[in-house]
């Protein structure tokens, strides 16, 4: 029997129905208050006021424990608890000494589950130089000491040691980028699935809404973790003679982990499978032995089993997601102190999921997919109405994107030849002339929101994909639909400043980063710019850049300093090239091929090459780098391939120089 409520409290679940019917309140807004009950319940005291003696699975977090839609500890807890199951969270557990805050809450009816936070913990406590970050965006006050190092590993470690009986099952971005073998950039070297290293019973990778319940169901209908070997979007470890139903013909069998560490292109021939399965409508099973086949007694040595994912949510699965009981504030217990990262997605909302970007350096796709899943306009105008409810919304909404900016609503237009694509991006190398790329639905969503009592203004802080505002398609509405939204876009919805991301200008490298052409970067400043003088706007677009991508040459940042030098930017909003887990430019990184064509690729490994590269975004600093760029472009024996020049334009602005903002984390993705 599933563990009901008492009647203590009883969060409202908004059906879709109920969201469809909604009706906006047009006046007498009332502000919003909530009760230290109206959270999930984080001490054994709330655990009292609740009227529970005991819960059916207790959540630990990395991360604090933020009431929203965009931290995910939050949704897997409201998720479960609206199919009636007692949830806890202990977020941010000591990890020291005793052991205390692991045993507070005593030993949970079906399972522990660890959410180890919203960023990689290795990403949101180190820079690209391994050095240590100021501040950790999502602990309170922005202290760097809240949590550990790989706290999936550390966490289930300790868990396993106090209750060894008691399943452990792993999720988040930390655990679904780790489900087969990866490379560390931290440790410098290959590690096998996760479930390896911490003991874990089971990983549910992606987003994980649709089988999180379905597995408590399972276990509390009375099925052992070892048993439930059938359910999608999760990975467990077997014997190689105890594959569930044996090895099949359609599932992908990958090179071994022990293969993969003598073998760099092993390594590089199996992220291909491992991306294109992330991303295909209908994906095969993956197995992956831990043991090569020379190794001896096989039958007995573990194999990954990775389970193929959930179809995309539909609509109504996703609004019932978005629509749960979230008080959309930090836990009472932080009160007085601030986190960085819900100080910037507060007053956002989250309108889609999902990117068919494929950019290579984005784990995006590997985590939710390249189809779009989007919510109901109802549903969004719901979340916006109760933030104008929040006591400090002052009327202006810091941002209505997703992934993407502006893929909301984009979808095939013939679904069967989606079913069987194994592409991981939709518009690289070219737009695919059967993506219906028409922004009519999503400029339907801005004009709702911006006729909203309470609302001044909607800002797009997302990451603005101009290579789909550029695209001519057949269709003509599409196209009218795109210059109509650029338009929108520039004149509404920006703050001053539109943030882009060109991320190079060599066409070479961008071709391994996935982006499109920096031509079409030129071509969009001139309509950013042009609309502006129309307009009056005293607007900048800012660009973003990545330097030591796989590819990228010094003699490539040279240029781009010339570039750019040129283009009038003083460059702030820059990054060196990170290698994270489950990326094609990571697997370039480390293997030295490219894992579709098997080519050779350089890439700036060492802090000296590394510095040398980042250094030429502030050319203007720096008078040699300054020196060295403007002799970019002189012939040279060794020429790089040429990146073409913009055509000539009299009516180009020359952009201020930007101030630098603090470091972006969370949703301000960049594609």
């Amino acid at each position: 029997m599933i563990s009901k409520d008492n009647g203590k409290h009883k969060p409202t679940l908004v059906s879709s129905e109920t969201s469809t019917n909604h009706k906006l309140q047009t006046s007498n807004f009332k502000l919003q208050t909530y009760q230290l009950t109206d959270f999930l319940p984080t001490t054994k005291k709330e655990l009292e006021l609740r009227g529970w003696d005991d819960v059916d699975v207790i959540l630990f977090s990395a991360d604090a424990y933020v009431d929203h839609p965009s931290f995910g500890a939050a949704v897997i807890g409201r998720t479960l608890e609206a199919a009636g199951f007692r949830v806890a969270i202990v977020p941010q557990p000591d990890w020291h000494g005793d052991f205390r805050d692991f045993k507070k809450l005593g030993r949970p009816r079906l399972f522990f589950g660890i959410a180890p936070g919203c960023m990689d913990s290795m990403v949101n406590k180190y820079t690209a130089a391994r050095r240590l970050r100021s501040e950790d965006a999502y602990s309170p006050d922005g202290r760097h000491d809240m949590r550990p190092e790989y706290p999936t590993i550390v966490y289930t470690k300790i868990l396993k040691q106090l209750f060894p009986d008691v399943p452990v099952i792993l999720g988040g971005i930390e655990a679904s980028l780790r489900r087969v073998t990866h490379y560390d950039y931290w440790q410098d070297r290959l590690r096998p699935c996760i479930l390896c290293d911490s003991g874990a019973d089971l990983i549910i990778y992606g987003m994980g809404e649709k089988p999180i319940v379905e597995l408590a169901q399972r276990v509390s209908d009375g099925f052992a973790i070892g048993d439930i070997t059938d359910l999608p979007q999760t990975v467990f470890l077997k014997p190689a003679d105890q594959i569930p139903g044996g090895i099949r013909p359609d599932d992908i069998v990958l090179h071994s982990h022990e293969e993969c560490l003598q073998n760099k292109r092993a390594q590089a021939e199996n992220f291909r499978h491992v991306e294109e399965q992330s991303n295909m409508m209908h994906a095969h099973r993956i197995l992956q032995p831990l043991k090569s086949p020379r190794s001896q007694q096989l039958s007995a040595e573990p194999t990954v089993v990775v389970n193929p994912p959930y179809p995309p949510m539909t609509t109504e699965e996703l609004d019932a997601s978005f629509d749960l009981p979230y008080t959309r504030q930090p836990h009472p217990k932080y009160k007085g102190k601030h986190i960085p990262a819900y100080d910037m997605i507060k007053f956002s909302v989250n309108i889609h999921r999902g990117c068919f970007g494929g950019c290579a350096f984005c784990t995006i796709s590997a985590h939710q997919g390249k189809f779009i899943a989007c919510r109901s306009k109802q549903s969004i105008l719901k979340e916006v109405e109760q933030i104008t409810r929040m006591p400090d919304f002052k009327g202006y909404l810091s941002d209505l994107g997703g992934p993407s900016a502006n893929m909301y609503g984009m979808h095939g237009r013939n679904l069967n030849a989606c079913e069987k694509c194994r592409r991981p991006s939709c518009i690289h190398p070219q737009i695919c002339p059967n993506l219906d790329t028409n922004h009519s639905k999503l400029l339907d969503i801005y004009r709702a929101v911006d006729s909203l009592p309470g609302i001044k203004k909607s800002f797009i802080g997302s990451g603005v994909r101009y290579d789909l505002l550029l695209y001519r398609s057949k269709d003509e509405a599409a196209n009218h639909a795109a210059q109509e939204y650029t338009r929108e876009l520039i004149t509404r919805h920006v703050s001053g400043r539109l943030k882009v991301a060109p991320e190079h200008t060599s066409d070479r490298v961008l071709q391994l980063m996935r982006k499109p052409s920096f031509q079409q970067f030129y071509e969009f400043k001139r309509i950013f710019d042009r609309i502006c003088r129309e307009e009056h706007l005293n607007q900048q677009i800012i660009p973003y850049f990545i330097s030591s991508h796989p590819g990228c040459h010094e003699q490539d940042m040279a240029q781009l300093a010339d570039i750019t030098r040129k283009l009038g930017f003083h460059l702030e909003q820059v990054q060196d090239f990170t290698p994270t887990p489950m990326t094609i430019a990571t697997e370039m990184w480390y293997t030295g091929y490219d894992p579709y064509t098997l080519e050779p690729v350089f890439s700036a490994k060492t802090p000296k090459e590394k510095e040398a590269q980042r250094q030429y975004f502030f050319w203007y600093k720096d008078p040699q780098n300054s020196q060295k760029s403007q002799n970019s472009q002189k012939p040279q024996k060794s020429q790089r391939p040429h990146t073409p020049q913009p055509p000539h334009d009299h009516h180009r602005t020359n952009p201020h120089p930007e101030k630098p903002d603090k470091e972006k984390r969370g949703r301000h993705r960049r594609h």
